[in-house]
């Protein structure tokens, strides 16, 4: 049975007391081996960086950011710094400078802790210019730039007069005392910082962590970053339940590593599973005769597939089309049935659908940095899969709703507030000690809470009617031909789209129709494709109140990232530098 643990280094102590043999806790790969960290290694290196850290001066209070991709040093840090009284300030390793310049002044970090060299060599600089000086620690190894190999050293020497100190610290930290500061990506706007507790964290991860039905003798894949409160409270989860947490290399190895560690399942955001789903159906393409059709009809039955469903015929065709396909897709992905959390934006019902009937089991859920993250999720542990919905909200989580739909919440999830910034503040927690999410919802069943739009996201056309561009911006790529798509109209007439084709099942298309496939930008202004894409809108528009219509829509070949900046973290658009990326089109089609 798991207890609620008051601080986030309780649970060292409780993975030391119930899992003490395990050793494969912290698992990366490196070339092609697992390098595994066992409960002693994790308990032991958090403590040694603790030591190190209050002989070297650091203590309460005092700021740490940690750059890096997912490893099993931030998990080192992570615990030793908030055992050390510090405040844990975990950042994206994908900013550009002034960001960073601006997150790590704001911040008043005292010590950078940064990933690899090529790394090192794009933040040096940056924290040269910083206003105060900062410290920085490699977590790679190396004999030039002191690293955590050094604190390990300085740990083990001054163990004996820091132990007591530490242990000090650990005993008289209050839950409610900040543990994180988390700087939100963002849509818009310059990063805010949420300033985090230690029970803020703890709460929430225990609240989904009972929710769960994988084990302690199972295996989790981590692949979102670890900076962001979502993967970070996954990651606090899978160890209360002593779970095996392997990091993959990176997103384009996730299939591999998923089979290299068999994993029995992972968290991602929609956009991650949109891809998988694209794949698995661009490989039914490739297929010739008897196996097409069976793929064809595996396929369309799982994107129609019900949960609920308990007839005899019905089952009796997903055992088969498992036996057939849906296995296969397993074992690409490492054997295993798998329990799947997806957040960060909403996801498609017929990938949930697909996913489920493979027992590739999704549950969504949903929440935001301010509340530590998760309001509600779907439940395994009760058989609560109900799509179209982010489940119930979390006990002890009380849920209200404005008069215009926007979804508040109240409880021990609720972030500290904004650091230095109480304006900010006021403005999204209430005197009632509601949080304004700015997300615009319902109940379903009188239950089951239902997301239907960002509030900041919906716009006015010039004749006084709301559009909920999210929604729309869903049921166009539910067609396998648009991989992504930016709906927009803010005081104008009606509402206009931007559309990016899934270019590979674009190509197939083409090719039946006798088009040239191989230049994208041809084929995204061919006729043919044009009126295919328009087709497509006329379809959804059907679907939609008249006000709501896309009376026009634009084709471009084009992409649109984290990296270009159209993308925030969470792989969201960017809506007002997607106005700025087309404002020239955007000019034209209300010219």
């Amino acid at each position: 049975m798991l207890q609620e643990v008051a601080r986030t280094y309780d649970l060292l102590a409780k993975l030391e007391e119930r899992f003490p043999d395990k050793q494969d806790m912290l698992c990366i790969k490196s070339g092609k081996q697992w390098i595994r960290h066992s409960v002693k290694d994790y308990v032991r290196n958090s403590h040694l960086i603790a030591y190190a850290l209050a002989s070297l001066g650091y203590g309460k209070g005092d700021k740490a950011i940690t750059v890096c991709n997912n490893r099993p040093e931030w998990n080192f840090v992570d615990m030793g710094l908030n055992m050390a009284g510090l405040v844990h300030v975990p950042v994206y390793p994908t900013l550009g400078a002034e960001e960073y310049l601006y997150i790590f002044n704001h911040s008043d970090a005292r010590i950078i802790f940064i990933g690899t060299m090529s790394q090192y060599r794009k933040l040096e600089p940056i924290v040269r210019r910083m206003d105060r000086p900062a410290r920085i620690f490699l977590m790679d190894d190396s004999d030039n730039i002191q690293c955590i190999r050094d604190l390990y050293l300085i740990g083990e020497k001054d163990e004996l007069v820091q132990k007591p100190v530490i242990e000090k610290i650990k005993t008289e930290t209050g839950t409610d005392e900040m543990c994180s500061i988390i700087y939100t990506s963002g849509t818009t706007g310059t990063p805010k910082g949420v300033m985090l507790s230690h029970h803020n964290l703890m709460f929430n991860a225990y609240s989904h962590a009972v929710k769960q039905t994988v084990r302690s003798d199972q295996r989790m894949l981590s692949f979102l970053p670890l900076c962001h409160v979502y993967e970070r409270s996954m990651n606090y989860e899978y160890q209360y339940i002593g779970i095996s947490i392997y990091y993959a290399e990176s997103l384009g190895t996730l299939a591999r590593d998923l089979a290299d560690c068999h994993a029995d399942g992972f968290c991602a955001v929609p956009r991650v599973l949109e891809m998988m789903y694209s794949k698995l159906e661009a490989a039914g393409k490739h297929l010739k005769g008897f196996r097409k059709t069976v793929y064809a009809q595996a396929w369309k039955y799982a994107n129609n597939y019900d949960n609920y469903h308990k007839g005899l015929i019905y089952n009796a065709k997903r055992n088969l089309y498992d036996r057939l396909v849906y296995s296969k897709w397993r074992d690409n992905l490492g054997g295993h049935e798998m329990l799947i959390v997806s957040g960060g934006s909403s996801i498609q019902a017929k990938i949930i659908r697909l996913f489920n009937a493979a027992k590739l089991h999704i549950y969504e859920g949903y929440g935001m940095t301010e509340t530590s993250p998760v309001i509600a999720v779907n439940n395994p542990v009760e058989g609560i899969n109900v799509i179209g919905t982010v489940g119930k909200p979390l006990e002890r989580t009380e849920l209200k709703f404005a008069e215009d739909g926007e979804i508040l919440t109240r409880g021990p999830h609720v972030m500290l507030g904004y650091y230095k910034n109480p304006e900010a503040t006021r403005e999204v927690i209430d005197k009632d000690g509601f949080l304004h999410t700015g997300d615009i919802g319902k109940l379903v069943d009188g239950k089951y809470l239902q997301i239907t739009d960002r509030k900041k996201e919906i716009f006015k056309l010039s004749l006084g009617k709301y559009v909920a561009p999210q929604v729309i911006e869903n049921l166009l790529k539910e067609s396998p031909y648009i991989q992504n798509c930016f709906v927009f109209g803010e005081n104008q007439k009606f509402a206009s789209a931007v559309i990016i084709p899934d270019f590979e099942h674009l190509r197939h298309w083409a090719e039946s129709e006798g088009i040239d496939a191989h230049d994208h930008s041809a084929l995204a202004s061919d006729p043919k494709v044009t009126a295919l894409i328009h087709g497509i809108v006329e379809q959804v528009n059907s679907k939609l109140s008249p006000h709501e219509h896309i009376k026009r829509e634009r084709i471009v070949n084009d992409e649109w990232t984290v990296a270009n900046g159209l993308l925030s973290q969470t792989l969201k658009l960017k809506r007002a530098k997607l106005l700025v990326r087309y404002s020239s089109m955007i000019h034209e089609i209300y010219r």
